[in-house]
């Protein structure tokens, strides 16, 4: 199976994965009848898109001219592979959840202002809220906690190169050692740096699914 592009949503409400909220939008809010379209549009705006963290299909392919794409490898870090002996390390999802709470509030600061009229808080806020999110999946990607590399694993960074090979070597020194298997020299989710730096965000609108600025 081939994956194109890897996302997890900000906020949800439902079934599926989408993490959406609307906004709380606090009664006594007025708009002169001059500017009810503007405001009616920009509630509609805030209502109707999604902000969506990951990886898009044109930040996929690795500089390495890999035959698995960033998505891919994201999506198997994220659920693991057992029958590769690859075990889950999610960071996507757990990242984007842990600025749920900040989302929110973001949101309801949004809604407010676009019922004042103010027409570019929707956008100044999905945007916010798209740069944070994926600032914090990045972050989790470099705090964990994962599962250790396995020997193999460390084994294969040390033949490969690239500037990771030093932190393998040491952690597969320390294991000789008889010390346990740490995360502390060698990232499971931190090799070149590549996977990380195609994090991104969208965002993206429910009635078209054509993406936004990001």
């Amino acid at each position: 199976m081939e994956y194109d592009d890897l996302w997890a949503p900000v906020l949800a409400t439902g079934p599926d994965l989408w993490i959406w909220g609307d906004a709380v939008l606090k009664p006594g809010v007025t708009a002169s009848k001059d500017r009810v379209a503007e405001v009616m549009k920009a509630v509609k705006d805030l209502t109707l898109k999604r902000v969506m963290i990951g990886i898009p299909e044109e930040e996929s392919a690795r500089p390495d001219d890999a035959e698995a794409s960033n998505a891919l490898i994201g999506y198997v870090q994220e659920t693991g592979c057992p029958e590769r002996n690859i075990p889950a390390r999610p960071f996507l999802v757990p990242g984007v959840q842990s600025v749920t709470e900040d989302a929110i509030k973001r949101l309801a600061s949004a809604g407010k202002k676009a019922l004042e009229g103010d027409a570019q808080a929707t956008e100044i806020a999905l945007n916010s809220i798209g740069l944070n999110a994926s600032g914090a999946v990045k972050d989790k990607m470099d705090v964990g906690p994962f599962k250790p590399l396995a020997d193999a694993t460390l084994e294969a960074r040390i033949r490969r190169g690239g500037g990771s090979e030093v932190g393998a070597t040491e952690e597969l020194e320390r294991r000789k050692g008889g010390l346990p298997p740490s995360t502390d020299l060698a990232q499971p989710l931190i090799d070149t740096g590549n996977l990380q730096n195609s994090i991104t965000y969208v965002i993206r609108d429910t009635r078209t699914r054509r993406d936004g600025s990001s």
